[in-house]
């Protein structure tokens, strides 16, 4: 498969262009942003796209039509990232959006408008996971928290007379918040009782997944300059930080990473859960290998895998693991761009602007090419805009208009997709298709900011038909028999 990008976003997003609010000091919040979702917001079937500060309707052409005055959505005044759920249970997907300022939750209702209200204090918050930690069948929520900010405080760098962005380490650490859901009725902060508020972090990314299959989700954070989160659910919304024994606090040489993007997934098909992040240059992006146990232990597989050298120049973002190729492997795309849009000054090696990446999975290592142009990429979200079968990805740009990338329509019916009402974080689901038996395992969105389409397709490779396919979720078991290749399904999943 090749992703090619057909059209940039201004003819379709009505001139959307995202404001990071740049001044001539170069303040931190600045070069941060934004997220972009995949979701169908309005109900019509169709999948829709919402950006911190903008939401588009899909209008089914190939076009989008800015929805925000029918939806009634008040964008906040300086956004970050955009994470989906439905902690109400009611079938509509709602937003969180984070921002430099307070967190926002835009309640959907029945697809006509949203109704904003402030869930958190002003911060600098970056990004927000919708999964169920304590196993009750509601989602919870996980804030992060990049930074102890403030504007008055900000730090002056300076090099050749010019302001640039200052490193990370020049700013106070910060607790993140996990916020339980009671029951669709609000939210109560258990983020001390619960130990994820006990760790000072900065952090960027996060991923829901279960890690030591246990059945119970645990939660990776990336952190930008310091040490990675591991955190360990024991139940009861209790968590166990143990990244630095599990291997995915630091790099292998012991020293603290930029980490930005992350995903969760089964890159190598044996069964569990590995972990990928995306690193600031010459720092290289990670694929921590999932060795098992009850005690989850990783090694990091860069090098092995070719992305270590493929990613030495690059600074990574959003990023996204999916089938690309419909051979049941887990291929993945990542954007990049370099913090500093004054970067070129001080160096004659490194670039503002970087290209997407896409990495094909080839079983022991991955192949990589570029897939875009270079833009200051920051979130990823992925689905499938066209109901083609082929994944498409939306790219939102720091300063800049977004970009729509458009995945190739597949050339035979050799997948199948799935319905789902809302992404089911930690289902595990299992397929034959001729004579050949696959397995993928369902994280949180991760990627950077963003979220994803929840619909999920399945590689049959050279099939054009599903013997049968099992969701296991929660407790519960679904199956379908004979799923005719070329075509979404209903999952079953309730």
């Amino acid at each position: 498969m090749t992703l090619v990008a057909q059209f940039d976003a201004p003819q379709e997003f009505h001139g959307y262009k995202h404001d990071n609010h740049l001044s001539e000091r170069r303040r931190l919040p600045e070069n941060m942003g934004p997220g972009v979702a995949v979701v169908d917001f309005d109900g019509d079937g169709r999948m829709d796209v919402a950006f911190p500060e903008a939401i588009f309707r899909n209008r089914g052409d190939g076009g989008f039509e800015d929805a925000g005055r029918r939806m009634s959505f008040e964008p906040p005044r300086f956004g970050m990232g955009v994470a989906v759920g439905d902690p109400d249970r009611d079938g509509d997907p709602d937003l969180v959006v984070t921002s430099y300022g307070e967190v926002y939750f835009y309640e959907n209702d029945a697809g006509k408008r949203f109704r904003r209200r402030s869930i958190a204090e002003p911060g600098l918050w970056t990004v927000a996971v919708f999964f169920d930690a304590d196993g009750d069948g509601w989602d919870d929520l996980y804030l992060g928290h990049f930074a102890d900010y403030e504007e008055a405080k900000e730090p002056e760098c300076k090099y050749g007379g010019r302001y640039h962005y200052c490193h990370p380490l020049s700013y106070p650490a910060k607790a993140s918040r996990l916020l339980r859901n009671e029951e669709g009725k609000g939210w109560k902060d258990v983020s001390g009782s619960s130990g994820i508020g006990n760790f000072l972090g900065k952090a960027f990314g996060a991923v829901a997944a279960d890690v030591n299959g246990d059945g119970r989700l645990d939660l990776f954070v990336a952190n930008d300059s310091v040490a990675n989160f591991l955190f360990v659910n024991e139940g009861g919304m209790k968590f166990r930080e143990v990244g630095l024994e599990s291997g995915v606090a630091y790099s292998s040489d012991g020293n603290p990473r930029s980490g930005m993007g992350v995903d969760a997934t089964d890159f190598d098909g044996d069964g569990r859960v590995d972990l990928f992040v995306a690193n600031f240059n010459r720092e290289k992006f990670s694929i921590y290998w999932n060795l098992g146990g009850a005690q989850p232990m990783f090694r990091d597989m860069a090098a092995e895998t070719g992305i270590g050298a493929a990613t030495q120049m690059y600074s990574g973002w959003g990023v996204k693991f999916f089938d690309a190729n419909f051979d049941g492997r887990e291929d993945f795309l990542v954007v990049n761009g370099h913090p500093d849009d004054r970067i070129e000054l001080l160096s004659g090696t490194l670039k503002f602007r970087e290209p997407i990446l896409f990495f094909e999975n080839r079983g022991a290592d991955f192949a990589v090419r570029e897939a875009g142009k270079a833009y200051p990429s920051r979130g990823l979200a992925i689905g499938d805009l066209n109901d083609d079968g082929a994944v498409d990805a939306v790219v939102a740009n720091n300063g800049e208009s977004p970009v729509l990338l458009w995945g190739v329509k597949p050339s035979a019916k050799n997948w199948v997709g799935l319905n789902f009402p809302s992404r089911p974080v930690g289902a595990v689901i299992r397929w034959r298709a001729g004579d050949k038996e696959f397995r993928k395992i369902i994280a949180s969105d991760g990627s950077y900011l963003s979220a994803h389409d929840p619909r999920v397709v399945l590689g049959l490779g050279k099939a054009t038909e599903a013997a049968w396919v099992e969701v296991e979720w929660r407790g519960r078991r679904w199956r379908l028999d004979k799923l005719a290749g070329g075509s979404y399904h209903a999952s079953g999943v309730r």
